[in-house]
């Protein structure tokens, strides 16, 4: 397995590939790598020739600089495991070599109703930070196919968009998030919840496949979101954020009403020192 570091000596690297006829794979990560970023690395095999897998922790899309600078560095462990999944190569850039003339006055996307629900709404700035990076990665590494997770669900839709309105000639596919056994997403977050914390952590997918039951059932989705926000609220260690109902295609909010097309289900919460997020999809 390759590691790389350089912009310049990865491009040529995959230009190589190319020119070989070979199928490029990218998994895109800020590393404290889990099975969910396992499977995508999978995924990824299964699909082409080669797969790379960035590890770099983009400092343009923290709302937060403590955030930013507590995010865990694991990159032994995340080689190991990168290494033991069979992955091609590692791309390892410095923000010297990503953001040349620093991070201030870059330019800005502007991604319409998609980012002013939800994330975008909470996390200003958040999704132009992952605008610019993922289309300099893209450039980059000029891949085939990019994978994502689906808990990151407003990301991907926010880099389909960027994708198809950029004409990157990358096609981006969304994988199933895994979840541990009690049903907890896999994050890199969750290294941030102490014992107790963990424990309770699972009540927001409970919470979510409560609330995919009842609009299946045919419940009206505000009645379903407050008591689903109720739920996590009344646990005293949650400070619940949001949790909507978005359509699925178009992402704007469902406030009212039975629902009669896809939809997912999306919250944000506070536990600890841990914002987690999750979803789920509800398919009529």
């Amino acid at each position: 397995m390759k590691v790389i570091s350089e912009l310049k000596e990865t491009n040529s690297f995959v230009r190589k590939l190319r020119a070989d006829g070979k199928k490029v794979g990218f998994v895109p990560t800020m590393g404290a790598l889990h099975q969910g970023h396992i499977s995508l690395i999978e995924a990824s095999k299964n699909e082409n020739d080669y797969t790379i897998c960035s590890i770099y922790v983009n400092p343009t899309q923290f709302n937060n600089k403590e955030d930013f600078e507590t995010y865990p560095n694991l990159f032994a462990q995340d080689k190991a495991k990168l290494e033991e999944a069979g992955c091609d190569v590692i791309f390892t850039p410095s923000h010297e070599s990503m953001y040349p003339n620093g991070v201030d006055n870059l330019l800005s996307f502007d991604f319409g109703s998609l980012t002013s629900v939800l994330e975008g709404k909470y996390r200003p700035g958040h999704f132009s930070g992952v605008g610019i990076v993922v289309s300099k990665l893209l450039n980059i590494v000029m891949p085939d196919v990019a994978y994502f997770g689906q808990k990151d669900l407003q990301q991907f839709m926010v880099i389909r968009k960027l994708v198809s309105d950029l004409s990157i000639m990358t096609e981006v596919k969304s994988c199933p998030t895994l979840r541990e056994p009690d049903g907890l997403a896999m994050s890199s977050r969750n290294l941030r919840l102490n014992e107790e914390e963990r424990n309770i952590a699972p009540l927001l997918y409970r919470v979510l496949k409560e609330a995919k039951t009842a609009l299946i059932e045919g419940n009206d989705v505000g009645n379903v979101q407050k008591k689903a926000f109720d739920s996590i609220a009344a646990n005293a260690l949650f400070t619940p954020e949001y949790i909507e109902v978005v359509d699925f295609n178009s992402f704007s909010l469902i406030k009212n009403g039975k629902i009669n097309n896809s939809v997912a289900i999306c919250l944000s919460a506070h536990l600890g020192k841990a914002r987690l997020i999750d979803n789920v999809i509800v398919e009529v």
